[in-house]
């Protein structure tokens, strides 16, 4: 029942693997600090007589650099930030959105979360990389990869506008899924 009771700041990260949760404790009496990563700990440091400082770990499977900024505010108050890769989670999130796609849906009663990064070409499903098979076709290419036995395509396409730049399309069993937004 200990546990938890310093808990000061949670977090949901989007990665290409999946949404992490950071939940960091910060005993301002004890100076103790602890980093969870998705409920495992990461990080334990007990009586830390400095109590402002940074944390710094790993989040998911390609090892995303986290840092956790401990800043005093006034007196006794702290304040807390966390950077994904050098950013704040609000920038790094903006320019996520511009690198990757990411699609939600349901098939047979299971939810699946699919991530193209766009920069790579890889395609993320529920955590895993995927194998995929990428061909050029007359309006652009496709990538293709399976979900289970349903077969899965992304489709790359011209906008043919400067600015827009390519539209990716997720296809899954000849359905267009509509793009989620995190």
């Amino acid at each position: 029942l200990e546990k938890m009771t310093d808990l000061v700041a949670v977090w949901e990260v989007a990665l290409s693997d999946g949404v992490h949760k950071i939940e960091f404790e910060h005993g301002t009496t004890s100076g103790k600090r602890v980093v969870y990563v998705d409920g495992k700990e990461e990080i334990r440091k007990e009586w830390m007589f400095k109590l402002v400082g940074k944390e710094t770990f790993t989040v998911g499977a390609a090892k995303t650099k986290a840092t956790i900024n401990i800043d005093a505010v006034s007196g006794f108050a702290y304040e807390y930030t966390l950077e994904i890769n050098g950013k704040s989670l609000k920038k790094y999130m903006e320019n996520r959105s511009k690198t990757t796609n990411t699609w939600i849906l349901s098939l047979g009663g299971t939810d699946y979360r699919v991530v193209l990064e766009k920069d790579t070409m890889d395609v993320w499903c529920n955590g895993q990389k995927m194998e995929t098979a990428g061909e050029f076709v007359e309006d652009g290419t496709e990538t293709h990869f399976s979900v289970g036995d349903h077969s899965c395509c992304i489709k790359a396409v011209s906008s043919g506008k400067r600015k827009e730049g390519i539209i990716h399309t997720l296809i899954v069993d000849d359905r267009e899924i509509p793009e989620a937004v995190e």
